[in-house]
Parts: C-alpha cells; sequence; structure tokens
C-alpha cells in the first residue's frame, strides 16, 4: 500500500485544510507512508509547528503555506510559490459551513464559504491537475458531503457548495482518467472536527478524522465516490431511496435537531 501510493500518487502531496480535521489527518497519514508534504491553512502558527512535527517524526519535506482561500489571489500565490514542487496528490479539505436561517447568516461570510469550498477548489484542481497531466500521473481528493446529494434548509449555503464540489468531481474524473489522473470525491457524514464547532453543530456518532483519511486514501486508485463510515454510506442509502423533495424535507428536520442540540 505504501510503496503503490507514492509511487502512483507521489513524490509529494499538497493539503488545504490541513491545520486541523480531515485535513490533519490526511497529513499525518500521507507524512507516514513517505510523502513529502506541502500545508496550507490560515493559523500560521498551528501550521508550522505541524509541520515541524511532521517532518521531524517522518523524515520527510514539509512546507506550510498559511493564506486564506476565500481572499482572491491566495490560490496563485500557492500555485507560485509549488511550482517547482512535484505535486502528484492534491488534498483539498479546507472548507467551512454554517447552520441557521439563511436571512441570519451573515452575507459576506456566505459568499466567502462560496470561495473556499468551490472557487479556490476549482483554480487548485486546474493548476496542479494540468502539471500532473504533463507527468502522465497524480490523484485528486475532493471533500464533498453526504450533504452534497440534496438542499438542506439551515444550511443551504454550504450543501449548495458541497453540490458543486461532487458534481465537478464526477465531471472532471472523466476527464482525467486518460490523462493517468485518479480523481475522488470524499463524502462522510458528520465528522468530530473543528469544521463542525465553526459551523455551530453539535455533532452526535461523528466519524473520526482519521477513518475519513484511510477510507479515501484507499479508494483513491478507482476513483468515484466514497462515503467513509457506516452513517454516511446509511444516510447515502436512504436519501437515494427517497424523491428528491422528501429529501430536502429530511434534511430540514436534520439541521433543525443540530440546532436544537447546538442551544441545550
Amino acid at each position: 500500500m505504501t510503496t503503490d501510493l507514492k509511487t502512483r500518487f507521489g513524490p509529494a502531496a499538497l493539503i488545504t485544510g490541513a491545520s486541523d480535521g480531515i485535513g490533519r489527518a490526511f497529513a499525518e497519514a500521507l507524512a507516514a507512508q513517505g510523502f513529502d508534504l506541502v500545508l496550507v491553512a490560515r493559523r500560521e502558527a498551528v501550521l508550522q509547528a505541524l509541520a515541524r512535527d511532521l517532518a521531524d517524526r517522518h523524515g520527510v519535506t514539509v512546507d506550510a503555506i498559511a493564506g486564506d482561500l476565500s481572499v482572491p489571489g491566495t490560490v496563485a500565490d500557492i500555485l507560485e510559490r509549488t511550482a517547482r514542487t512535484p505535486v502528484g496528490l492534491l488534498v483539498a479539505s479546507a472548507g467551512f459551513g454554517s447552520i441557521g436561517p439563511f436571512l441570519s447568516q451573515d452575507a459576506a461570510s456566505e459568499a466567502g464559504m462560496v470561495d473556499v469550498n468551490c472557487r479556490s477548489v476549482v483554480e487548485l484542481t486546474h493548476g496542479l491537475a494540468t502539471r500532473m497531466a504533463r507527468t502522465g500521473k497524480g490523484g485528486v481528493v475532493l471533500l464533498s458531503s453526504i450533504a452534497a446529494f440534496s438542499g438542506a434548509p439551515y444550511a443551504a449555503t454550504y450543501t449548495a457548495t458541497k453540490g458543486f464540489v461532487q458534481c465537478f468531481a464526477e465531471g472532471i474524473a472523466v476527464e482525467l482518467r486518460p490523462l493517468g489522473i485518479s480523481v475522488l470525491a470524499v463524502a462522510p457524514g458528520p465528522v468530530g472536527s473543528g469544521f463542525a464547532a465553526r459551523a455551530g453543530m453539535h455533532v452526535a456518532r461523528a466519524e473520526t478524522p482519521e477513518t475519513v483519511a484511510r477510507v479515501a486514501l484507499a479508494a483513491l486508485h478507482r476513483g468515484g465516490t466514497v462515503r467513509p463510515g457506516f452513517l454516511a454510506k446509511l444516510l447515502g442509502w436512504l436519501l437515494v431511496a427517497t424523491p428528491r423533495w422528501g429529501r430536502v424535507r429530511i434534511m430540514a428536520q436534520i439541521k433543525k435537531g443540530e440546532i436544537a442540540k447546538a442551544k441545550a
């Protein structure tokens, strides 16, 4: 597994949202398998500490780039700074959400969510996959969500961004596979991470970030969509079997429950 992953998708991986949660779990897993890393996140002190720790423990090269993906020009800066780095794997894990009535949310924050969850994903994927295509190999891991398959009242912007990521991954997967690039959409259910705290969500029966990373890396070679964890699979089956209007109502009840638990 170790040799196959690094040979197929190495020698370096770029991970966004690397300072916490799923992104950090990917960083730990890939460093353990000998990948050199480029870590991207907003919190520079946390990111630098993680980079030093991974480099010391695993003997790999780790570069840290602090940046806010909602700010125009950040992705261009990342691509410029990694121009000479042989990145063969992109893990676009950065993202955030909100929960509550749409009209009660800050409009600038909701627009920033679209920038982070969608625009930066497109820009990074285009820039790095263009380089991968020249070498004839590579991998792209995009963080979708079990919520990507339906609109969700009280989390309308977030679920819309994840629906975009899911459709984007499905579309480019067909285009990029003949070029030697595998694209995987990862659609977990609730995950215990800093993401939930930022969104103001109370997460029950959450999957661990480590499980999400492990399942995703095991599925990367075949691409497609993977739903890590039992709850993600169960919710996926239930939603597929329900008409779209019904899915929206189910999601409304789920989000209302999360809001109530957060206030309790």
